[in-house]
């Protein structure tokens, strides 16, 4: 990995922290991928959900590495509802995240 695609994972990860401090819901992680995937790359969105995977170990509600590569595909995707990504928008933005669109409806 190149180290300005490390400081754009870490920074990534930096602002989900942000809008999410006790940690990313399970919930919320199909419609998260789902808008963070409007803007960034399938290898973006991989090493962002890679990570969060690995921070997720220990904690009361650990995802798999494997999980998450099951949501990364499309027909999951696709499941988010707009109140979804609503929800998952209003964090992104209160983390700071610069990228988001607003939702639309």
């Amino acid at each position: 990995m190149t180290e300005s695609r490390s400081n754009f994972l870490t920074r990534s990860v930096e602002w989900l922290r942000a809008g999410y401090p006790t940690g990313v819901p399970r919930q919320d992680y199909v419609a998260l991928l789902g808008v963070l995937r409007r803007k960034l790359s399938e290898d973006e969105i991989r090493g962002i959900a890679k990570e969060l995977a690995r921070q997720s170990e220990g904690s009361a509600a650990p995802i798999s590495g494997q999980d998450i590569e099951e949501m990364i595909s499309d027909s999951m995707l696709q499941d988010a509802t707009p109140a979804d990504v609503a929800r998952v928008s209003a964090h992104l933005a209160a983390g700071g995240w610069p990228l988001v669109d607003p939702p639309t409806e």
